[in-house]
């Protein structure tokens, strides 16, 4: 621990408030909220065994500042802006790649609409779900319009323009709100039995479904009877989720967490009007260092994101801070939460179902998260070491040429953002100075043109990357830094060799050996491979076009504004060689002249 982190902690104030912790380059990579911020903060660096991703987060600590707030509620709110603003690297990063269907209704409309929607907004709008495990949100959508005659449109109505009824209202479908047959009372109490029903209660949707079906199939009206036999299968799978034990009424989330001391996975399930509606699993990001600092962090995160926020969450572990987070809830969304673990009964059966989901996540799933993890972040980071890079790689960009004896020569760069394929950044260049067979040049033309976007209005599609690498060697690095050299530009840049794999740096004259079987290489080896594989698709396809234009340039008439057209439609020799002269005149600015010369021309080719 540096002077100045020790002189700071003295002077931390016994206050509630926001803590920051910046790495060496000024960047922050943890924020927390404290009761006491002397207290919390100085645990950190206090003597004593510590989970190994607290003593990483610590040990890249150079630094910190502090916001005092006025209570801890206040601070919570602080922690929770300041993290979503700047992601730090060492807070809870929730990763869950599924998004689930919701039913939603603007219950402020006269004539409100059902629909589905995946996502959750704080519109004042009443939202059902998740659906998932089975219960499909679509067929529970066709019960509820089905059985209350809710409009499935979003035509907009106007009491005093009524529109025609829709074959909807004529096969009892629907109350026709548009076509002014129904009050708006009448529809509210539509709504109102169909909200109950999203909320649990199933006996008077049955009723009501099995009524219309035997209607039906009394007055021989045999597919509409199916359509309501087909719902009443839907609601008996509906039913069978049901747990008989909980008010049909209540929504509870259920959260129980696994570690294995290094990584920790979170299992989620819904219950939702009394029934199970299935469950998701997250792999956790952290630095803390009991279950239930984890479970709070999440509660934070995740309930703070626009998501549906339950009467209850149920929790596997208890955890300082419960009172908090219900006073949150409360100050913010207008809604009480009992938080709570519980010890008996179905709950605590529901608890441990979700306890064996987030083991079995923990043990089947996490490590092939991690080892993702070990291929891109954890290799950008072992790079800067490897290498002596000035900053932490976020941004490579690799280049390379392609052509073929010096023709239709092109480049590209390829972009990786913390190890992976950032392919929205790709870009390609078509060499415009060089004559002739040299890569050498062909480089200082496309780096030259790359790095003079940066200062500009272009900079924000080009932004500044970290490291800069050069498909080749020596030569090719020396070249590059000819022009990269007098820019004077904080940005790190080297090469790397195919036949030995040996990593060229502008800091000494001997290449780099990196272990092959090392995550760091591979990732270089990625990179470099995919520029390769992004110039070469690039020149194939800028040689065939060439070849084209080339042998079309033959015939007589055909310019370069036609020959645009035909490759724009044919795309190659033999597209426009199998094409009739009809096809062929279907192109702009190809009449039955130019059709019959490009066909006369092919046939005695």
């Amino acid at each position: 621990m540096n002077e100045r982190l020790s002189a700071k902690l003295k002077m931390l104030p016994e206050s509630p408030g926001v803590y920051v912790m910046l790495n060496s380059e000024g960047q922050i990579i943890y924020v927390g909220k404290a009761k006491i911020l002397k207290n919390r903060v100085k645990q950190y660096f206090n003597a004593g065994r510590k989970p190994e991703k607290v003593m990483a987060m610590v040990s890249n600590v150079d630094d910190f500042y502090y916001i005092i707030t006025q209570s801890e509620i206040d601070a919570l709110s602080l922690e929770n802006n300041l993290i979503k603003k700047h992601k730090p690297r060492y807070n809870i990063l929730l990763k869950d790649d599924k998004t689930y269907p919701y039913i939603k209704v603007n219950l402020k409309e006269p004539f409100p609409y059902f629909g589905i929607t995946r996502k959750l907004k704080r519109d004042g709008s009443k939202y059902f779900g998740p659906f998932m495990g089975g219960v499909n949100a679509k067929d529970t959508l066709e019960i509820v319009n089905g059985a209350f005659g809710l409009r499935p449109c979003t035509v907009s109505i106007d009491p005093e323009k009524p529109k025609k009824p829709c074959l909807n209202y004529h096969i009892k479908k629907c109350m026709a709100p548009c076509a002014g047959l129904c009050t708006e009372s009448e529809y509210k109490e539509r709504v109102n039995g169909a909200i109950d029903f999203l909320m649990g209660d199933d006996e008077g949707v049955e009723d009501i479904l099995r009524g219309r079906m035997e209607k039906f199939a009394a007055l021989e009206e045999f597919e509409i009877a199916l359509a309501y036999r087909n719902r009443l299968e839907m609601l008996e799978k509906i039913k069978l989720k049901r747990i008989t034990s909980l008010n049909k009424f209540v929504d509870i989330d259920v959260l129980a967490v696994a570690t294995n001391g290094l990584y920790s996975s979170l299992n989620l399930l819904f219950i939702r009007g009394g029934r199970m509606q299935g469950g998701k699993n997250f792999a956790l990001e952290d630095a803390e260092e009991t279950d239930g600092e984890r479970i709070y962090e999440f509660i934070i995160r995740y309930y703070t994101s626009s998501v549906e926020i339950p009467d209850e969450i149920i929790v596997s572990e208890e955890f300082s801070g419960i009172e908090t987070l219900s006073e949150y809830f409360k100050c913010n969304y207008g809604k009480s939460v009992r938080i709570y673990s519980a010890e008996r009964g179905v709950k605590r059966q529901l608890l441990s179902m979700a306890s064996k989901n987030a083991e079995d996540y923990l043990e089947k799933e996490i490590d092939k998260i991690k080892h993702k993890d070990d291929m891109t972040i954890a290799a950008c980071a072992k790079l800067k070491e490897v290498l002596g890079l000035k900053r932490y790689p976020k941004r490579m960009e690799c280049y390379d040429i392609s052509h073929i004896s010096g023709v239709d020569k092109v480049g590209s760069m390829v972009v990786f953002s913390d190890g992976e394929p950032d392919k929205a950044s790709y870009r390609r260049f078509k060499i415009k100075t060089v004559e002739g067979s040299n890569d050498f040049a062909c480089l200082q033309e496309v780096l030259k043109r790359r790095l003079d976007k940066l200062g500009t209005d272009e900079e924000d599609k080009f932004p500044m990357p970290d490291l800069i690498i050069i498909d080749g060697g020596k030569g090719q690095l020396s070249s590059v830094n000819e022009i990269f050299a007098p820019r004077n530009l904080d940005i790190d840049l080297i090469s790397l060799a195919k036949r030995e794999e040996e990593v060229f740096t502008l800091k000494s004259k001997e290449p780099v050996i990196i272990d092959k079987r090392d995550y760091t290489l591979k990732m270089l080896q990625r990179i470099r491979d995919e520029a390769h594989r992004f110039a070469i698709t690039y020149h194939r396809t800028t040689h065939v076009k060439h070849n084209l234009e080339s042998e079309l340039m033959k015939i007589d008439g055909i310019g370069k504004v036609k020959r645009k057209a035909l490759l724009k439609e044919f795309g190659s020799v033999e597209g426009i060689k199998a094409a009739t002269i009809e096809d062929l005149m279907r192109v702009d600015g190809i009449g039955e002249k130019h059709a019959r010369a490009i066909e006369e021309y092919f046939k005695n080719e």
